[in-house]
């Protein structure tokens, strides 16, 4: 135990867990602006998935990381807006339109990995680009301090600067505020002359687009290639970050956080003599625990008000 606790109060641990919350924070961000609009995102998982293998052929064909992740991006806003066309559009349940595309996602990419480089599990046969770690002047110099903070990818700076964002997108500009009025009260909205089906368009288009961010970061910066499934359930993990944070930018950062915390520490506790199964089921049992705390506290509120 107290080798444990040794391993986990060190910076490195710290780093770790930083690192890993940042493909769960971006997909909860996006969570957050569809939910906001009433236009709930169960895609998530699918378009970080499809994001990734988009980030790892378009740099390895174009040998340019910049490149690679304006691909993940654009792929993941695309794979989005299809989403909100079937559920918007045509009235396609939302609840099966998502699991739809997370479907078609897992399916997909193994097609699509097996079609270019003839391997169905991983692509490292492609030489893709990584996006750059970055060491903060000065900051990177304090003891301890510097060890957490300093030296993550760039897209974890661009995670912490994203929530800070879509807090301003939200609370201080026009879009933010037709997209919360669509979602409190879509007839208010309507009665205002607010475009309720244009505004959701762009909630989930949004949503896509941070779902990009973290399918990039996964294959170009977590690691340098893609493998099947890579996601491994951190979009589900996203909507319950988010779901725990009660529709607020610092309650989804803060949850995200914590499911960050509880994959750094399966990884972690992978180096003791624990078996495996156990280990890798940390995260997703923290996410159930998560997800029946906020449901009884809810239940609770509810019963005091009525």
């Amino acid at each position: 135990m107290h080798n444990i606790l040794d391993i986990i109060l060190t910076p490195d641990f710290s780093f770790s867990a930083i690192r890993v919350t940042t493909p769960i924070l971006f997909a909860a961000l996006g969570a957050l602006i569809s939910d906001r609009a009433g236009a709930v995102n169960i895609g998530l998982e699918g378009i970080m998935l499809m994001a990734a293998l988009a980030g790892v052929v378009f740099s390895a064909y174009t040998q340019s990381a910049l490149i690679g992740l304006f691909g993940a991006v654009f792929i993941g806003f695309i794979t989005a807006s299809v989403l909100a066309y079937f559920t918007l559009k045509l009235k396609t349940d939302v609840i099966l339109g998502g699991i739809a595309v997370n479907f078609f996602a897992s399916g997909g990419t193994i097609f699509t990995l097996y079609y270019i480089t003839g391997d169905k599990g991983t692509s490292s046969s492609l030489a893709s680009k990584v996006l750059p770690n970055i060491n903060i002047p000065i900051i990177n110099k304090i003891p301890i301090i510097g060890e957490i903070v300093s030296g993550h990818n760039i897209l974890t700076y661009a995670a912490i600067l994203s929530a800070i964002g879509v807090w301003f997108l939200l609370n201080r500009t026009a879009l933010g505020l037709r997209i919360r009025s669509v979602g409190e009260n879509e007839n208010a909205a309507k009665s205002v002359g607010i475009n309720v089906t244009k505004t959701r368009y762009v909630a989930v288009g949004l949503s896509g687009i941070f779902a990009g961010l973290g399918g990039a970061f996964l294959s170009m910066g977590y690691v340098s290639w893609f493998s099947r499934d890579m996601s491994a359930g951190r979009g589900w993990i996203a909507l319950a970050a988010e779901a725990m944070g009660k529709g607020t930018v610092l309650g989804s950062t803060l949850s995200s956080l914590l499911f960050g915390v509880a994959d750094a520490l399966s990884n972690t506790l992978q180096l003791f003599n624990i078996p495996s199964e156990l280990i890798k089921i940390i995260p997703y049992v923290t996410t159930v625990f998560g997800i029946l705390i906020y449901a009884i506290s809810e239940t609770k509120k509810r019963k005091v008000k009525e």
